[in-house]
């Protein structure tokens, strides 16, 4: 029953079955190279459109439960490394990229939410999401997505106790810590409210999205159906032991998120590229992409912003060698 979900209803392989016949019948050889580059992106566009707008449409009526003010209250009841858990289990309800992810971070700081969990909050929230969980499970199963999921909080949880420790508060721009904000009670929202709201936002965030999407799977169906399976092992399959290193790196100049990263990731995965190095790739473009560190470079120094950086650079690298050393035991 769990693989018919996880093939069907998450993979929908039975829609790449019908837009190969199709495609065959219009006269294209889907196992060439232009053929199955077609079939791989309408496949993908509609297989990832679809569980995208189920997804947001999910999310976004939990996350309308949990309005910043809400939050707020919520984080601060808990402290200590409690918080941090706390917090990192907020961000998988949150944005899905991390420039969505700053303004929220900007308001918990200004709020006098501790500089720990608020990052706690940033790290987690484009890296681990119900989204990715989802995603994930369609393509790489069940044991991949959630290791992946309780791996990305350890690293939200570690970083930001970490920088807790460090104590890094004069590290925030003087604007953000001396802010002030007036709590404005919430008005309680009816389902039908929050299922409007639901709807509002999948469209607000497909329109934001889907060009992302279709980038990243052109690229994927690129690299599916166009470079050599040879080239893809030697730089990251088991012959490269830095591949790991060169993924996370390559990941940072892109900006995407989880749904323009997981074709790449796929296509890479079956050319040969290791578990770790497609999803190291992954963390690498959701996590630390360059938009993103641009934007909070306006909210905290250089010094913490080159700590963030670090931080997450390293447990991504870490994960991703994990991964590699465990692939043969959940794929």
């Amino acid at each position: 029953m769990w693989t018919f979900i996880q093939d069907q209803i998450l993979g929908m392989k039975w829609l790449s079955v019908l837009i190969g016949k199709l495609l065959t019948t219009l006269g294209l050889d889907t196992t060439g190279r232009l053929g199955g580059s077609i079939q791989f992106f309408i496949y993908d566009v509609i297989k990832i459109a679809v569980l995208l707008c189920a997804l947001i449409f999910i999310i976004s009526y939990i996350q309308s439960h949990f309005p910043p003010e809400r939050a707020k209250k919520i984080l601060g009841r808990f402290h200590g490394i409690g918080a941090n858990v706390m917090a990192a289990l907020l961000g998988t309800v949150t944005p899905f990229c991390s420039c969505s992810s700053i303004p929220l971070f900007i308001g918990f700081t200004s709020a006098g939410l501790s500089i720990g969990v608020t990052f706690s909050f940033l790290i987690s929230s484009p890296m681990v999401d119900l989204g990715s969980l989802v995603l994930l499970m369609s393509i790489f199963g069940a044991k991949v997505a959630i290791v992946y999921v309780v791996l990305g909080l350890v690293i939200a949880v570690a970083g930001g106790t970490l920088i807790e420790k460090l104590h890094f508060e004069n590290q925030v721009e003087e604007f953000i810590r001396n802010a002030r904000q007036i709590d404005v009670p919430q008005e309680e929202l009816t389902v039908k409210d929050r299922l409007q709201y639901a709807a509002e936002q999948v469209v607000e965030t497909f329109k934001k999205v889907f060009p992302y999407i279709l980038v990243g799977v052109g690229i994927g169906a690129v690299i599916h159906n166009w470079i050599p399976e040879d080239l893809i092992v030697r730089f990251l399959g088991n012959g490269n032991p830095f591949g790991v290193i060169i993924a996370t790196i390559a990941g940072v100049p892109m900006y995407a998120d989880i749904f323009g990263c997981i074709p790449i990731a796929e296509a890479l995965l079956i050319k040969g590229a290791k578990l770790g190095v497609v999803l190291s790739f992954m963390m690498g473009v959701t996590t630390l992409s360059l938009p993103s560190m641009i934007m909070l470079k306006k909210a905290i120094k250089p010094k913490l912003l080159g700590v963030f950086i670090a931080i997450c650079t390293l447990g991504i690298i870490v994960v991703g060698y994990f991964f590699n050393a465990i692939q043969y035991l959940i794929i």
